[in-house]
């Protein structure tokens, strides 16, 4: 039905979860169930129990949310493009969904994505005990003002800028003394807001280096698919290099920052026009509509949202 009309894919990350994620496309889509078993087999996990009947307290523990967002977000991308022949021009995923990304590409299978995303959302748990770290949303500051503050937060430990997420907001992270020193600190220097969020531990800093050295093996053992289009890389803002193996960007991708924005942007540079957030939740659009005001934006998560993405695309 469509071609390559400048459409730019987005896969959701963490906070993206809510309980009955998922249903309603397996209640009316065989492949989304096949997606189900197929990545509950791999992962040795319920996924399909979690996500349907799970509690928001069983979605939000990081091993849990990574393989359910990402089978989610899978499944949806495999009704999108049965039903619709959408051929992406580029994708993009935050986070976690940069694996999302990379197998709605053609460059991770399912079944090795969803194990890896199960040791690492244990290994981003372990590297920090709960209460340790933190994280928390910084609006209204450039990069730099929030860089000063997570300087002056850096007498209390480890915080750094996790999330340049776009439309003023930047995420910062680490040791929950620092974060909460920084946000005074971002406060003081006119940031409009400095918000905890409800996280398990402190992504995208380099408290994690534990968690991707314990990755990098199992990510470097998976199998490498060629791209069927490119996928922008959270670390680089630019489209993997062809040929180039996938496990380094994402061991590195655990301990630098997700350039959201400028990902976008990216994007929007090789023609995408078009963005189609895939999965669970509306985070990314939102962000989306603040970084290319020009582009248009839809989510595919259920079966309701078919007619509004058919329109967009015809």
């Amino acid at each position: 039905m469509a071609g390559r009309r400048g459409i730019g894919l987005l896969f959701p990350g963490q906070a993206s979860q809510f309980p009955g994620m998922g249903k309603e496309l397996c209640d009316a889509y065989p492949v989304a169930r096949e997606t189900f078993r197929e990545a509950s087999d791999a992962a040795g996990l319920d996924l399909a129990a979690l996500c349907f009947r799970g509690s928001e307290e069983e979605l939000r523990l990081t091993e849990n949310t990574q393989p359910c967002i990402f089978t989610v977000s899978v499944a949806a991308w495999r009704v999108l493009e049965r039903e619709t022949g959408v051929a992406p021009l580029c994708a993009a995923g935050h986070s976690l969904g940069e694996y999302s990304a990379l197998v709605a590409s053609g460059a991770l299978t399912l079944s090795d994505a969803v194990r890896i995303l199960r040791s690492r959302g244990r290994y981003m748990q372990d590297a920090v005990p709960v209460g340790k770290g933190a994280m928390a949303a910084v609006m209204g500051l450039s990069a730099e003002a929030v860089e000063a503050a997570c300087r002056a937060g850096a007498a209390k430990g480890v915080v750094e800028p996790a999330n340049f997420n776009g439309g003023d907001q930047i995420v910062i992270s680490g040791d929950a003394d620092a974060v909460a020193a920084a946000c005074e600190a971002a406060k003081a220097a006119g940031a409009k807001r400095a918000l905890p969020l409800p996280v398990s531990a402190p992504f995208h800093c380099s408290l994690m280096q534990p968690a991707a050295d314990r990755l990098a093996p199992e990510l470097r053992a998976a199998a490498r698919g060629a791209f069927r289009f490119p996928v922008v890389a959270n670390v680089s803002a630019a489209a993997y290099p062809a040929g180039a193996p996938v496990a380094d960007l994402l061991v590195r991708q655990v301990v630098s920052p997700v350039r959201w924005e400028a990902s976008v942007k990216a994007m929007i540079a090789m023609g995408a026009s078009v963005f189609l957030e895939v999965g669970p939740g509306k985070v990314l659009s939102g962000l989306v509509r603040r970084i290319g005001r020009e582009a248009a934006v839809a989510c595919f998560g259920a079966p309701g949202d078919l007619p509004g993405i058919r329109a967009l695309l015809a």
